[in-house]
């Protein structure tokens, strides 16, 4: 994890300002994190000591059952916070959330703001419109498992967590987020590479044909 200083991070707060997200100064403090791919932006267990806002890049939520088994439940995306339910609740509730690209956030630490962000009329009412568009989000999900065939969902799934057009994802957790049988899941990404739509790499995928996976995707986001 770096930590932007001096004149990349004034660059950064200035051309991906929040600052219409609060009632009240923030800049001072705030600082501008960088997480590259597969680095943990919070270790399970942990709880948060920042309030973090996404910028730049997307990553994916984890958590370990208690007979050990570990499932992807949930990504976050670009303008997307990650640590509010511990602002709003002395109960922890993030789990392990690992950066899927390179991801840069603004992080507010919580012992200097907490109070302040409680009060915000501001910040409370953009949080709730985000809070509820994940709900939404997490719904639809669910929805769509029923309504639309794997191919759809895999494409969907291709583009949110590839990075510069390689997808390397693991099988197993790909089934158990989808909700498929490993056997579905390889014939649907054997047809991708027949259409030419990806092409394998050893153990990963590059994305050839982006735009045929945009429209199987632009289904579900078009719900």
């Amino acid at each position: 994890m770096e930590i932007y200083k001096n004149e990349k991070r004034k660059r950064y707060l200035e051309e991906h300002s929040i600052a219409h997200l609060f009632s009240f100064p923030i800049d001072e403090f705030v600082e501008v994190r960088e997480y590259k791919r597969d680095e943990w932006i919070i270790q399970e267990g942990m709880r948060p000591d920042f309030l973090y806002y996404v910028i730049e890049g997307k990553a994916k939520i984890y958590l370990t059952h208690l007979n050990g088994k570990v499932s992807l439940i949930n990504f976050i995306n670009e303008n997307e916070y990650v640590g509010e339910m511990e602002l709003l609740n002395d109960v922890y509730y993030t789990k392990g959330i690992q950066a899927t690209t390179k991801t840069v956030c603004f992080a507010l630490p919580f012992h200097r703001f907490r109070t302040q962000l409680l009060e915000d009329v501001v910040f409370l009412r953009e949080l709730t419109k985000l809070l509820s568009a994940k709900a939404t989000k997490m719904a639809a999900k669910y929805s769509q498992s029923l309504a639309f065939p794997l191919e759809n969902r895999l494409a969907e799934f291709i583009l949110q967590t590839a990075d510069e057009r390689i997808y390397k994802e693991k099988h197993v957790s790909v089934c158990d987020f989808l909700g498929v049988s490993y056997r579905h899941l390889l014939h649907v990404l054997g047809q991708f590479c027949e259409k030419g739509y990806l092409k394998k790499e050893g153990r990963h995928y590059r994305i050839q044909q982006l735009s045929a996976l945009e429209e199987l995707a632009g289904m579900l986001r078009a719900e």
